[in-house]
């Protein structure tokens, strides 16, 4: 059964422009190693009522939207497989370091998950 990485992030709505420039990197190196799919989604819609907002969970600030985002792989293996070489590819580590990162990385939610139905 497919395995998913979920994330959600907090960002600047400022900082979508740089945000996307760093997904579609990442993108392209997660299909490199071999996940399924790779999603950056913006929020659009997070007023919702009678929910838990994302906005509320990811205790976004004044300016900023979330991003909902997953990766799919084969399975939690094949998961575990990829990440291990994203974590020493250097591209990656070279995205990480920047001191100019369009999100905190300590303000990130995130998860790993069994598929309990794939219609």
């Amino acid at each position: 059964m497919k395995y998913v990485d979920g994330f959600v992030i907090p960002i600047p709505r400022k900082n979508l422009g740089a945000y996307r420039r760093l997904a579609k990197e990442s993108g392209k190196i997660w299909h490199e190693y071999g996940a399924l799919e790779f999603r950056e989604c913006v929020g659009d819609d997070l007023n919702s009522k009678g929910v838990v907002s994302f906005l509320r969970i990811a205790r976004a600030k004044k300016g900023e939207t979330v991003m909902f985002s997953w990766i799919v792989y084969k399975s939690k293996s094949h998961r575990d497989k990829v990440n291990a070489k994203i974590m020493k590819d250097p591209r990656i580590a070279k995205m990480m370091a920047t001191k100019n990162a369009p999100f905190n990385s300590k303000k990130m939610v995130y998860g790993g998950f069994r598929v309990l139905v794939d219609a």
